[in-house]
């Protein structure tokens, strides 16, 4: 299937991304290895550039029960299989992560794929990569703003003297390879704190929002704040850019994808909130009614409602981007597929129309 390629020039970008989890299959009781769920990322990226969606993203985690702990390593696999969608990491623990090392990573995918490659950087949701590359939790958002700092320094030097508190200090030291482009995109992922917003708006780099459920509205003062501060510190409006980011699952009728994604969703949030040491209890169904009714961030539904929920949501924030996840809970990777087939031929193409006129 190939779609249109006028189409990728006008409206939002819409695009996918994985956290690689390697969740058991609530109805056969199967989990697949972490070498079949890397190769079945790499077919789904290469789907997703050929259907013609704008995006595919890569998760990192650092636990067994995760595929993926280096999303520039499965990226430059996925750039040698595709043309034209753009690779990111979703997120990268910045925290616990060597900036120059990350940005040598990530200007070396660049390379690889013609200058496709950016980051989205975040703090993680977990936090077992903190004593697995020495360092202090108690440290969590300090080492964030430093690694932040010296990661958008090497975005535009080429040779960079620099000084930090947990890193060691930097001296006319040569930041190669270079990129593509002229400089990586940078995306800050933000779940909820104003004070993320406000950093995201300060630096002048695109603020990629989770909305993983509720009511959209209680992030759009994160939006705003985010604008904002960006404007204050002197960003163009055109720098300030938006990316929501959401669980999604699309069949030709609602009805359908409720019946068919009940089971892996429930199943999802069992497994993660034990991963963080919360309570595994499995959603209800009438608890699963409520968080994917028409009103709701959960993107459930046929290709309609999908689109009905994005454009809400874009005349809420006014964002240049939609990224989905659909490969959660277990979900058999024919699923995923399917999905990946609707968002591209009966939802992007009705997206973009209607967003390009805003």
């Amino acid at each position: 299937m190939q779609l249109d390629a006028k189409s990728e020039k006008t409206g939002i970008e819409i695009g996918i991304y994985t956290l690689a989890d390697l969740g058991k299959d609530p109805h056969t009781g199967q989990v697949i290895s972490s070498k079949q769920r890397i190769k079945e990322i790499i077919e789904a990226a290469k789907f997703a550039d050929e259907a013609g969606l704008d995006v595919f993203g890569v998760g990192e985690h650092h636990r067994l029960d995760y595929a993926v702990s280096s999303p520039a390593v499965i990226l430059a696999a996925i750039a040698q299989q595709t043309e034209r969608i753009k690779l990111t990491s979703a997120t990268t623990v910045l925290s616990t992560v060597d900036p120059v090392r990350l940005f040598e990573d990530f200007a070396t995918l660049d390379l690889l794929s013609d200058g496709r490659a950016e980051i989205i950087a975040g703090r993680g949701a977990f936090i077992e990569s903190f004593p697995l590359f020495g360092y202090d939790i108690n440290d969590y958002d300090a080492l964030f703003s430093e690694h932040l700092d010296l990661l958008l320094q090497l975005n535009v030097n080429e040779t960079l003297s620099w000084n930090g508190r947990f890193r060691s200090s930097i001296k006319n030291a040569e930041i190669a390879p270079r990129p593509i482009q002229s400089e990586l995109p940078v995306w800050v992922g933000v779940g909820g704190t104003p004070e993320s917003a406000a950093r995201a708006g300060k630096m002048g780099v695109g603020m990629a929002l989770a909305i993983l459920g509720g009511d959209p509205k209680r992030f759009l003062p994160l939006v705003n704040i985010y604008r904002k501060a960006g404007a204050e510190a002197g960003h163009s409006s055109d720098d300030l850019n938006v990316s929501v980011t959401g669980h999604t699952y699309v069949a030709k009728t609602t009805q359908q994808a409720k019946n068919e994604f009940y089971p892996y969703y429930s199943n999802y949030w069992s497994y993660v909130n034990s991963q963080r040491g919360m309570s595994s209890r499995k959603i209800s169904i009438t608890e699963f009614e409520h968080m994917t009714s028409p009103d709701t961030a959960l993107f459930v539904g046929s290709p309609q409602q999908i689109v009905e929920k994005i454009v809400s949501q874009h005349e809420m924030f006014g964002h240049k981007r939609f990224i989905a996840q659909l490969d959660i809970g277990g979900l058999p990777f024919k699923k995923v597929m399917e999905g990946i087939e609707l968002l591209a031929s009966e939802v992007a193409p009705q997206v973009r129309k209607v967003t390009s006129k805003s």
